[in-house]
């Protein structure tokens, strides 16, 4: 790979778009980027050696990424850069997308000759600087197998099926996130006002089978804390779990408990606010139980 791009330098994928430019600086390859607010774009090739880009120039890539808020903003995008694509490329859309959409996108692309995978990522901020991303990657596994190495900003990529199995399995990984993160709320909040102490607790949880990343990491660090650092917001969660819904509904499954966390989710999103912290999701069940838990 010579010249790759990178589309959507938000949180997530500015330090994406820096781990491909640290892999070409290696290999003496190229990055393009660029932001629907182009000064960032700058500033990232002023930071890492990238190349700020318009929408007609990404068309030079052989690898094209995106990471952005929506399905809906990769077709807006993909709709002014079609023109410019070049036969052969690869698009790997790393947003938390809709897999009925990535099997549109695929379907499109491919009239133009242009390949496409649905590779949304887990691991967070931290795993975006440190290159250590989970990437769930949807398509033909020979496309898979070709990309694979493309994947600088990726500790693990596992191939999880076919076109929009990615998006479908970030969803759920998304859900089960809510879910637990909801109901480590609850139980902390009903233990505050019982006069436990949440940090004691805390340790014990975690020592036991009821720990999870939520009460490991996400409560303690956040929200005991009161930082609610803003880094995958609420609204975006709020997506994630309608998606997954989604995908059980396709199905003709059944997943009560998910559907009330994400109901829950919307609720949190339009009354603490869709662009907070998700861990600020726990500020509706302080707002429910009269308790902060810290």
């Amino acid at each position: 790979m010579k010249t790759a791009a990178f589309l959507g330098l938000g949180a997530m994928g500015g330090p994406m778009a820096a781990a491909l430019a640290r892999r070409a600086a290696d290999t003496g390859g190229r990055v393009l980027v660029w932001n629907r607010h182009a000064d960032r774009a700058q500033a990232h090739a002023a930071e890492h050696g990238t190349q700020a880009a318009s929408l007609p120039d990404v068309g030079e890539a052989e690898v094209i990424f995106t990471c952005l808020p929506t399905s809906a903003d990769v077709n807006e995008v993909m709709e002014q850069l079609e023109p410019h694509l070049r036969p052969g490329a690869v698009w790997v859309d790393c947003t938390s997308g809709h897999p009925d959409a990535a099997r549109a996108q695929r379907a499109r692309l491919l009239e133009r000759g242009v390949k496409f995978l649905d590779a949304p990522v887990s691991g967070g901020v931290s795993g975006a600087k440190t290159g250590t991303l989970t990437v769930m990657l949807g398509g033909p596994a020979d496309e898979v197998e070709a990309v694979r190495g493309a994947l600088a900003f990726a500790g693990r990529a596992v191939h999880v099926g076919d076109t929009g199995a990615g998006f479908a399995v970030k969803a759920v990984n998304n859900a089960l996130l809510a879910v637990n993160l909801w109901a480590a709320g609850e139980g902390l909040a009903a233990l505050a006002r019982s006069g436990v102490e949440l940090g004691a607790a805390l340790d014990v949880i975690n020592a036991s089978s009821g720990r999870s990343n939520a009460t490991e990491h996400l409560i303690p660090d956040r929200v005991l804390t009161r930082a609610f650092p803003p880094t995958f917001g609420l609204g975006l969660l709020a997506k994630d779990t309608g998606i997954a819904l989604d995908v059980v509904d396709n199905v003709r499954g059944s997943a009560p408990v998910l559907a009330q966390v994400a109901a829950l989710c919307r609720a949190a999103a339009q009354m603490i606010g869709p662009d907070e912290d998700h861990s600020a999701m726990l500020k509706l069940i302080e707002q429910m139980n009269g308790q902060e838990i810290r």
